[in-house]
């Protein structure tokens, strides 16, 4: 089975002084995103960018990953709060995303910290979205069981 997803945007103009529109995404979730070159490397002054729509793509996955993990193991999650930071840098090849770093606390009868921590883990390499960027991209994840 395969399932695909699209999502269109327009840019006009150059890269620095240039702007995009994130037009249509095939959920109809959302539309009309407004991006540009300062919203990656700037203050985002209320529009967005490719890393922050990855930080979000990635905490989601992240998530869904970690509760599949968590239910197999007979401790089902009651709630999990994911963060996910992108960290998008200058080095010498030029502008790239280098890291993603999630950190997510839980509650979770039934389970300990370090159990917690090790299918966090598992959940980290085993979602698509770190899969896809695993070995591009410096993946971390930080878990704190709350109760």
């Amino acid at each position: 089975m395969e399932i695909t997803r699209n999502a269109e945007v327009t840019w006009t103009g150059s890269l620095l002084e240039g702007s995009g529109t994130i037009n249509y995404v095939s959920s109809g979730a959302f539309s009309r995103l407004p991006v540009t070159w300062a919203s990656r490397t700037e203050d985002h002054n209320g529009r967005t960018s490719p890393e922050e729509l990855l930080a979000a793509a990635h905490a989601s996955c992240f998530s869904m990953a970690f509760s599949s993990q968590l239910a197999k193991n007979g401790t089902p999650a009651t709630t999990l709060d994911t963060k996910a930071v992108i960290t998008f840098a200058k080095g010498d090849a030029g502008w790239s995303i280098a890291k993603s770093t999630l950190t997510v606390s839980g509650t979770v009868p039934g389970i300990d910290q370090a159990k917690f921590a090790e299918l966090a883990a598992a959940a980290k390499d085993g979602c698509p979205v770190s899969r896809a960027l695993a070995g591009n991209v410096e993946l971390a994840v930080e878990a704190t069981l709350v109760g």
